[in-house]
């Protein structure tokens, strides 16, 4: 390798794009191309960085596996930090199986890290744990051992285990400055960021109020029992019960957290339920089906009851009844909860994390374009969307993760 191709790599491990573009950006070979597509990706022009990428897997030769394979891993980097989550698994599997094999453990490293964020993002948290537990960070150059503090930080919030995302935040801000590159001391900021910023709201009694993180793990761990409206699910400290796949029932539920001690008019319930406003017979007969299933389904924690005006949620165990809500709930709001990261996402790649058709995502994101909260650019397979952070929106990490077989 020669001089100029050892100084753009040296310039671009210490984050300094401009730097290595300055040393190989009238060459066409294949480290130079390969060079300059990564730094296209850090300065931001992700289309230009893959197909630079791509001209660079292809000029190497076929004895140059290796170098066909971290090209591989970058152009997966590349798809992940541009949201294209249905960039193929499998071939990065092969490229990390040739690093491994040609005793290159920094870049496979790196590959299985990417496969590990994948699974965080579209809410495979057992198979993204499974897949950290294989890797040992300690020998590892410090801005993969941040990467690697970043995933169990981000696998922890999901699992609302703060504290060990506070200290995994810690040691990565700490491998971070030892790296020596800004982006990645400032993507570590914002990750710390989340922590401080407000996931979900409080209903009880009438009343509401903002929750950090940390407060909604004390509050599921507590004795109250929680009407979870982020989850679509009513729990206590020791069980669970999911109306994920029930909607009406779960509606009915949080209607009768919220009034509770007090119970709901049948009229309420009608309207929350089923959006009717002038109801008949058949409306209340089919109430009274739904508030028996929901009977059913909440016998372990709660019940039922019957009242003169219309029906009351009865706690088994808990001495209090809350809803935890998001922050702030209007049509289409998971869509924007993933567009609130600031990054560029395909409708593609947001049904794969939400676990929604595609079409169900692209008429969210259109209804959200017409009342100009997200932006598009881009043709075709290219289109992307995207909006700045929104105050206020909660963070994907109250989600509910795509069912099993979705």
């Amino acid at each position: 390798m020669d001089s100029l191709i050892t100084a753009a790599a040296r310039a671009l491990a210490a984050g300094d794009p401009l730097g290595a573009l300055k040393r190989v950006a009238l060459r066409d070979d294949a480290p130079a191309l390969a060079l300059r597509g990564i730094a296209m990706a850090q300065l931001g022009d992700l289309v230009r960085a893959k197909a630079l990428m791509r001209r660079a897997a292809r000029a190497f030769g076929p004895r140059e596996s290796v170098a066909r394979a971290r090209c591989v891993v970058a152009e997966a980097e590349i798809a992940l930090a541009s949201r294209d989550l249905g960039w193929p698994a499998k071939t990065l599997d092969a490229a990390r199986a040739t690093l491994e094999a040609h005793g290159d453990r920094v870049n496979a490293a790196h590959a299985r890290y990417l496969a590990v964020r994948r699974l965080l993002l579209i809410g495979r948290l057992d198979e993204a744990e499974r897949t950290l537990a294989d890797l040992d960070p300690a020998p590892l150059p410090p801005a993969l051992e941040a990467a690697h503090e970043l995933v169990v930080a981000g696998i922890a919030m999901r699992r609302l285990q703060t504290q060990a995302a506070r200290a995994a935040l810690v040691r990565a801000g700490s491998a971070a400055r030892a790296a020596g590159i800004p982006a990645l001391t400032a993507e570590v900021e914002s990750a710390s960021l989340v922590l401080n910023t407000p996931a979900a709201r409080l209903l009880a009694r009438g009343e509401e109020r903002p929750l950090l993180l940390e407060e909604v793990e004390a509050l599921l761990a507590s004795e109250a029992l929680v009407v979870d409206a982020c989850r679509h699910a009513v729990r206590d400290a020791g069980t669970v019960v999911s109306l994920a796949t029930r909607p009406v029932l779960f509606a009915l539920a949080r209607a009768l957290g919220e009034a509770w001690p007090g119970d709901v008019p049948r009229g309420t319930l009608l309207a929350r339920a089923f959006g009717a406003k002038h109801a008949d017979e058949s409306h209340r007969a089919r109430l009274r089906v739904e508030i028996g299933r929901l009977r059913t389904m909440l016998r372990p924690l709660a019940g039922v009851s019957a009242t003169q005006r219309g029906f009351a949620l009865v706690p088994r165990r808990a001495a209090e009844v809350v809803v935890l809500a998001r922050p702030v709930e209007e049509q289409h709001a998971a869509v924007l909860a993933f567009l609130a990261d600031g990054e560029s996402w395909s409708s593609s790649a947001l049904a794969l994390a939400l676990g929604a058709s595609q079409r169900t995502v692209q008429r969210g994101l259109d209804a959200l374009a017409a009342a100009g909260k997200v932006q598009s650019f881009g043709r075709g397979r290219a289109l992307r969307w995207m909006t700045p952070p929104v105050p206020g929106f909660t963070t994907t990490l109250l989600l509910p993760a795509p069912l099993p077989g979705d």
